[in-house]
């Protein structure tokens, strides 16, 4: 029986950070699964993004999963610590669940020499101030700049991404954040979708302030968690596969992943619940 490590998104941009653990990690197999009928997630209460998170995390679990990442930055704010505190104990306390929002926190500090951080997401992820309260745990003497960019997703989503109206959105937050914070050296994308927008932030971004997208760092972050824990690590399957799966319908799913994963992909359905 296949034993895959699940990847969880509320639609399509998971798959950026999918697309690094798989460049790094590739002996394993995989799973990913996109809950596109029930995006987006990022204005939704904090009950009803877990009731879908951990609707999606079972049925990753009923597919062999001993691990799901919520490659989902919503997710990850809103609902990975209930499941992990509350959930698992009760469902499956012999797996394990991450998220994308911790392994960021961890490191961070190396990449800010002003201690000023500028993050930019959806207004669920933002208005959780879950990265201000992580950063601030391993990172004290960091101030951390919150922005909510609500117009980018749907930007990326509907394939916007490299027009003038892309361009003008992109300015006006970037312009906001920095009037206030100027002296922010550093800017983490604290959403799945972000990486796309990466060229044209970096237009308008001064010199010397950088981005910072979460897929290597989480990558990163997955390899030394399964060196840290053997009998996980050992416990997925690896023959290198990869299935795609999505709540809505398939063929719009593959017409649109292929952006966010850089090659062709054949979804199935998948039935939550």
């Amino acid at each position: 029986m296949s034993r895959p490590i699940g990847i969880f998104d509320s639609g399509y941009g998971g798959l950026t950070v999918f697309r690094s653990i798989a460049k790094l990690l590739p002996q394993y197999d995989y799973v990913y699964l996109g809950d596109n009928a029930r995006a987006p997630y990022g204005n939704r209460s904090f009950d009803t993004v877990h009731q879908y998170t951990l609707e999606c995390v079972e049925w990753f679990f009923r597919m062999g999963c001993p691990l799901v990442i919520l490659a989902c930055n919503t997710a990850s704010a809103k609902a990975l610590r209930t499941i992990q505190q509350h959930d698992l104990p009760r469902i499956a306390p012999e797996k394990r669940v991450l998220g994308v929002i911790r392994p960021t926190a961890e490191v961070i500090g190396s990449y800010t020499g002003t201690n000023s951080v500028g993050v930019l997401g959806t207004k669920g992820t933002i208005n959780s101030g879950s990265y201000e309260i992580e950063i601030n745990k391993f990172f004290p003497e960091i101030t951390v700049h919150q922005l909510a960019c609500p117009m980018w997703v749907p930007l990326v989503e509907y394939g916007e991404y490299k027009t003038e109206g892309a361009d003008f959105f992109v300015r006006k937050y970037l312009d906001e954040l920095l009037t206030k914070a100027p002296d922010i050296d550093t800017i983490l994308l604290a959403c799945t979708h972000y990486p796309l927008l990466t060229g044209l932030i970096e237009k308008h971004l001064p010199a010397g302030v950088k981005t910072i997208s979460q897929g290597p760092i989480v990558a990163d972050s997955l390899a030394d968690y399964l060196q840290r824990h053997p009998e996980l690590e050992q416990a997925i399957t690896r023959t290198g596969s990869m299935r795609f799966y999505t709540t809505d319908d398939t063929a719009d799913f593959d017409n649109h992943a292929s952006t966010f994963f850089g090659e062709k992909v054949r979804s199935e359905l998948a039935v939550i619940g």
